[in-house]
């Protein structure tokens, strides 16, 4: 029933940017943490980042200093800006959220992933 859909991934060169956003919708009511994760091939997915409803942050150690999470709740979006990008940044980067629908039901959700390749 929600849907995220993610956007701003592409191909990008060492040292370079990208933002990432994710918009989610679908039966809503409210939205609590809201993240995003990311998977290289042939390895396990990780977190990258998250922020809370009260814009508390969380980052990898991998990220911190280089990207910044932030969430948009008048919209239930939520975004990436990945800047001094390295090629181990490289990999598949999924937005996940969870809150409360309109049935009252609590839930958790993720996207289907947006592509980031860091290369030269």
């Amino acid at each position: 029933q929600v849907q995220l859909v993610e956007s701003g991934g592409g191909l990008v060169q060492p040292g370079g940017s990208l933002r990432l956003s994710c918009e989610a919708s679908g039966g809503i009511r409210s939205i609590n943490a809201m993240g995003w994760y990311r998977q290289a091939p042939g390895k396990q997915r990780e977190l990258v980042a998250t922020i809370t409803s009260g814009g508390s942050t969380n980052y990898a150690d991998s990220v911190k200093g280089r990207f910044t999470i932030s969430r948009d709740n008048a919209k239930n979006m939520v975004y990436l800006q990945m800047n001094s990008l390295k090629p181990e940044d490289t990999a598949l980067y999924h937005c996940s959220i969870s809150g409360v629908l309109t049935t009252a039901s609590a839930f958790r959700s993720w996207g289907q992933g947006t592509q980031v390749t860091v290369s030269s």
